[in-house]
């Protein structure tokens, strides 16, 4: 029985760490050095990716690398003085997108995603809040005709886990062809996948329930975590040691220094996202979003605000934000004609990833761990959470926590 838990961080995933153990009467105390619910928490798109079964490190993946890079127009980046970050964890990569690994991978992440949707329904019904996850799918489209037969034709041929895919109808590409006043070529519609409608939103409310059920804050930064007499015992920059049951680190790209000491090794990367969003003006409030391939950019209306997101940059988590990136998200929405309005704010955050873009979530002793979601840290978030909880409490996960354990990195 795991009466008392520390958790490591206040992001989306820890904070439903701390909801689930909660629920199961442990008592939670968050430790983190900011505001709760920043970084790639809120940045992010707000897409509930259940559709994206097949992780990243695959060969399809590394082959399609030079026509992606930043240099050339796309939305890679590999900055040079960031090469100490991203060249070891390429080579990781490259190890992990073997057929044999990339197969067990996606196996382990399709169980996980088939219980995203409903773990999500779970988590906002227990909090009143059900109108913040609407599933209403998503679109894909592309500019010309070419892209368009190429893009249509992969999709319908992907495996795509609970979600479906079907071309656009008539009525939909006219709908689409007015959010833009550039070509819209093609589109097709995902049916099953979902999003959250205001991100801002839910992770005030999650923080709210949180301290509601009991949960206590601390502000400050957990230093090193270590275990003795069979507790954790989490020591901070400033204030009184803190001592618990069981210790989660759920901070992120943070993560893997505080795990250490456990014999756990998490070799993470700073996968930098970034976004501009402002006033949303004629974009319609009940739009799903919208994921211009050619571009690989995805649209979507929140609450009061649009949000334009791009870019994968691989590098350290303290390495300054590149204005380029910001630059070529703007010239994206003016090219298309987009209703994006000002004032428009740009944000830059770190998704943690690790080099086979499987999430580590599991236990050694009195440290836990549940971190590296990558692209799908807020689609993850709740079932991730409810999995974790229950493995803790000696219950039977809703799918097989082994594929995430950080010992496949030993």
């Amino acid at each position: 029985m795991i009466r008392s838990a520390i958790v490591v961080g206040n992001g989306v995933v820890a904070l439903n760490v701390a909801l689930a153990l909660q629920r199961r009467g442990t008592q939670v105390t968050i430790v983190a050095p900011d505001a709760p619910w920043r970084g790639a928490s809120w940045g992010n798109a707000g897409h509930i990716a259940v559709e994206q079964v097949e992780p990243l490190a695959s060969l399809a993946t590394v082959k399609s690398v030079p026509r992606r890079l930043f240099w050339r127009g796309g939305a890679l980046a590999l900055p040079p003085r960031a090469s100490g970050a991203w060249l070891p964890f390429t080579l990781r990569l490259l190890r992990a997108s073997a057929p044999a690994r990339f197969a067990r991978g996606k196996a382990a992440l399709s169980a996980m995603l088939a219980d995203a949707i409903p773990a999500w329904r779970r988590v906002l019904a227990d909090a009143g809040a059900a109108h913040l996850l609407r599933v209403d799918g998503h679109y894909v489209v592309w500019e010309t005709p070419e892209s368009a037969a190429r893009g249509r034709a992969a999709w319908l041929a992907a495996d795509t886990g609970i979600a479906t895919v079907r071309a656009a109808t008539p009525d939909e590409l006219a709908r689409l062809a007015a959010l833009s006043s550039a070509p819209i070529a093609g589109a097709v519609r995902f049916e099953g996948s979902g999003q959250i409608t205001d991100t801002a939103a839910l992770g005030d409310l999650l923080a709210t329930r949180f301290v509601a059920a009991g949960g206590a804050m601390v502000h400050g930064r957990a230093r090193s975590i270590v275990e003795r007499d069979g507790r954790a015992h989490v020591a901070l920059d400033e204030g009184a040691p803190l001592d618990a049951d069981v210790a989660v680190v759920a901070a992120g790209a943070a993560s893997a220094p505080l795990v250490a000491p456990s014999g756990l090794r998490a070799p993470l990367v700073a996968e930098r996202g970034y976004h501009i969003e402002g006033d949303p003006g004629d974009w319609p409030a009940d739009q799903p979003p919208v994921v211009f391939e050619d571009r690989s950019m995805i649209v979507t209306r929140f609450a009061g605000r649009l949000r334009a997101a791009s870019i994968v940059e691989f590098a350290r988590v303290d390495t300054p934000a590149d204005p380029r990136k910001w630059a070529r998200l703007r010239a994206h929405v003016a090219a298309l004609g987009l209703p994006l309005r000002e004032p428009i704010a740009p944000w830059m955050g770190a998704r943690p990833t690790l080099p086979d873009y499987l999430p580590a979530i599991g236990r050694r002793g009195a440290v836990a761990y549940a971190f590296g979601h990558q692209h799908l840290g807020l689609t993850l978030s709740a079932t991730s959470g409810e999995a974790l909880a229950a493995l803790l409490h000696d219950e039977t996960p809703a799918y097989d926590l082994k594929p995430f354990d950080l010992s496949r990195f030993r």
